[in-house]
């Protein structure tokens, strides 16, 4: 029966689809609902109420990745992280890979602690308490740090903005790790992808150790050898030797590390990083000082130089400002299993301890004739390093604590086997520890299991094709309506087609609710004329029937009076076309009027899809000029008119003429056997210079120029000016007294029109 041209519209898409650069796929508004879509549905997951939404730029000159604020997740898609990838989806994983990241603080980050952290370090004062250390120097550390703090409010704010930094490369850490565990799919995959490619791209030790132009840059080394542990649990060390003091001094704070990376609780991981600061006072003093040399030399400020400091890690990305807690452990899911991660912090735990008694003797022996061979000169790991754990160097680590001074650390692998979900940056199919600590990596691992990302993106990719299309077809009908004559009477007056390109979940969300009972008539309606159709196209005895030429024994015994039968011949349905023109005037609101006209929309608009009937509903008003809304089209590009037709509403006057000639020259171009134009009007026409004898005349003009051109008219007539109505279309008109009968009076004239 239809014709509907689903090929036409297959290659329109895509065609508009291959038109679709990068730049514009990324900063799509429908890519950035995508993102907010999975946000939303992971914050309600975790009983999160307050909207996350995602804006992606396209800033090439800027470097920055990410950052969130906990209402806003911000990522540039022009990052040169993002452009270094050689297609599309490599990039898209990448955007998502920072989503996910971005996804993890609003989910894990206590935004709240931070800013309770800056108000205290910038009033003078510990976050969340001063630091208790058995160990003379790191008591002499404590005092010399706030002594620093004292000598004016450039090294207050150096030391709040400092620690604020290192507290996110402990955050960024713990968050992935929770994301990794919690959200194997699209979230995690593409994390994992994104981690890989940071990973790849970050220098070893010995690469640092080279940059380093001066002797107090050793921090920066340091700092960033805590990061590559915090977030792969692996270091690079390059050329460099273990025993160098750079990765002494992160061994020193592997404790201190992992119990921030492990601990649920935002408060101990501030205690963390201020006993990482305490600890590495030395390194860190002199770095703020050149910190503070060069940006005086630069005329900037100390903390702007600090800031540059961090976004120039590795891997790293800023969590912004906010004012959430983080949402409880206890609704979280199951952490996933972490034994590959367990292994690699068993690695660096191994790499780190002091070797025993027993192992110095045999050491002793072993010396001379270590010295004769060349490996005595791999006491390094390999390029890939050492793994990851909790480990201490020189056995010297329970002289800080926070609290009970006299309280031992834990055993190096008990941190682990209490955090079990940490995910490693590659699996391995096996960790060993080969002699002098190296770590064997299975490089050729392929990611995580998600597989879907080519059909995300050409998901997107069509909605976004659709969406254009349908902005492009906005123009057309718009142009079409400019090249109508409509007449003397209309002369001068303004023409606007009116549809939404996209839509709102508003819409979406009125459709749902309204139309259940809708569908549930539409339904009906189908099946009561679903057996008429499949009869006359097999022809034969049709029985069943109330009038016939003969009268059927076998159906005597019925009580309905369908007593009849006849014998016809095969037929095809005769192929039928539908528009409907709803008047959308100011007095559509009087009664439920247009509610009422919106539910014969919305079943009639089914009813027709259902069978295959092409159909079309537009409504009409005036604004400055004669409005058309169109809320269904021939031939749908996206299938989302029926959420369309819940925007069908009172509005304002009703040129009625214009408006009929639009449509009704729109239908005329269809090539089925019957076009039917129903209207739906509560009164006469009413506007500026169109009403009275008039407006009459123009429209039983139309009706009658339109019906030569095989144009079948129906104007249903719901308000007070049924006269008026049934003067202007005559046999055309039908009197619709009941509102509620509304909805199935059409589909009735419908199925009348499908018999013929």
């Amino acid at each position: 029966m239809a014709r509907v041209n689903h090929k036409k519209v297959r290659q329109l898409l895509n065609q508009e689809r291959n038109s679709i650069t990068d730049r514009q796929f990324f900063v799509s508004r429908i890519l950035a609902g995508h993102f907010a879509d999975i946000a939303a549905a992971q914050s309600k997951r975790y009983g999160y109420n307050r909207g996350v939404s995602v804006r992606i730029v396209w800033e090439p000159k800027n470097p920055e990745g990410a950052h969130t604020d906990n209402s806003l997740i911000w990522i540039n898609a022009a990052t040169p992280l993002v452009k270094a990838k050689k297609n599309r989806q490599e990039r898209y994983e990448m955007v998502c890979g920072l989503f996910a990241h971005e996804l993890g603080h609003v989910l894990y980050t206590d935004f709240l602690s931070s800013q309770t952290h800056a108000t205290k370090t910038m009033d003078g004062g510990w976050y969340p308490e001063r630091p208790v250390c058995a160990e003379l120097s790191l008591r002499l550390n404590v005092d010399e740090i706030e002594e620093y703090r004292k000598q004016g409010s450039d090294h207050q704010m150096a030391f709040t903005r400092f620690s604020h930094h290192l507290h996110n490369v402990l955050e960024d850490g713990f968050i992935e790790e929770k994301m990794l565990s919690h959200f194997p799919g699209v979230l995690g995959a593409n994390l994992n992808i994104l981690r890989e490619s940071v990973w790849e791209d970050t220098k070893t030790v010995t690469q640092f150790i080279e940059q380093e132009e001066d002797e107090r840059m050793k921090w920066r080394s340091i700092l960033q050898m805590m990061l590559s542990y915090c977030l792969y649990g692996e270091i690079k060390y390059g050329e460099t030797v273990l025993t160098d003091e750079r990765i002494q001094a992160v061994f020193r704070s592997l404790d201190d590390i992992d119990k921030g990376l492990t601990c649920t609780d935002p408060r101990v991981r501030w205690q963390m990083v201020n006993l990482i600061i305490v600890r590495n006072w030395s390194y860190i003093k002199p770095y703020l000082e050149l910190c503070e040399e060069n940006s005086k030399a630069m005329g900037g400020d100390l903390a702007a130089m600090l800031d540059a400091l961090f976004d120039a890690l590795n891997g790293t990305t800023s969590e912004g400002n906010g004012f959430t807690v983080a949402v409880s452990e206890n609704d979280a899911p199951a952490s996933g299993s972490g034994g590959t991660r367990s292994a690699r912090r068993g690695m660096t735990a191994a790499l780190a301890k002091p070797p025993s008694k027993e192992d110095d003797s045999e050491d002793e022996e072993g010396d001379e004739k270590e010295a004769e061979t060349p490996e005595a000169e791999d006491e390094k790991p390999s390029e890939t390093g050492g793994g990851a754990s909790s480990g201490t160097a020189g056995g010297e680590m329970n002289g800080a604590c926070f609290g009970d001074a006299s309280e031992e650390p834990a055993e190096p692998l008990e941190v682990t086997e209490k955090e079990g979900g940490r995910i490693p940056l590659m699996q391995t199919d096996s960790v060993s520890t080969p002699n002098r600590g190296e770590l064997e990596r299975d490089n050729d691992y392929q990611g995580a299991g998600y597989d879907a990302s080519a059909k995300d993106i050409e998901a997107l990719l069509n909605r976004m094709a659709e969406e254009r299309l349908e902005t492009k077809r906005t123009s057309q009908l718009n142009e079409l309506a400019q090249n109508i004559s409509y007449g003397n009477i209309h002369e001068g007056v303004k023409m606007t087609v009116h549809r939404m390109s996209s839509l709102d979940d508003g819409l979406r969300e009125r459709y749902d609710e309204a139309s259940p009972p809708l569908l549930s008539i539409s339904k009906q309606l189908q099946r009561s004329i679903t057996r008429q159709l499949q009869d006359q196209r097999r022809g034969g005895k049709q029985t069943g029937l109330y009038m016939g030429r003969r009268l059927d024994i076998h159906s005597l015994p019925r009580n309905d009076g369908r007593v009849f039968s006849k014998m016809s011949l095969p037929n095809e349905t005769p192929e039928l076309a539908i528009a409907l023109l709803l008047d959308e005037s100011g007095s559509m609101s009087c009664g439920s009027r247009a509610t009422y006209a919106r539910a014969s929309a919305v079943i009639l608009y089914d009813f027709c899809q259902s069978l295959g009937i092409p159909v079309m509903v537009y409504g009409h008003s005036t604004d400055s000029g004669v409005a058309l809304y169109s809320y269904a089209e021939f031939d749908s590009i996206d299938k989302l008119d029926r959420y369309r037709i819940m925007d069908i509403s009172a509005r304002g006057g009703n040129r009625d003429g214009a408006a009929l000639r639009f449509v009704a020259d729109q239908l005329a171009k269809r090539p089925e056997d019957i076009r039917l134009l129903i209207l739906v009007s509560d009164g006469q026409p009413a506007d500026s210079g169109y009403y009275g004898t008039a407006a009459e005349e123009d429209l039983r003009g139309i009706k009658t120029e339109y019906r030569r051109k095989g144009i079948c008219f129906i104007a249903a007539a719901i308000g007070d000016d049924k006269d008026s109505i049934e003067r202007i279309y005559g046999d055309a008109y039908m009197d619709i007294s009941d509102l509620h009968q509304l909805p199935i009076t059409l589909t009735n004239v419908v199925k009348r029109f499908i018999r013929t």
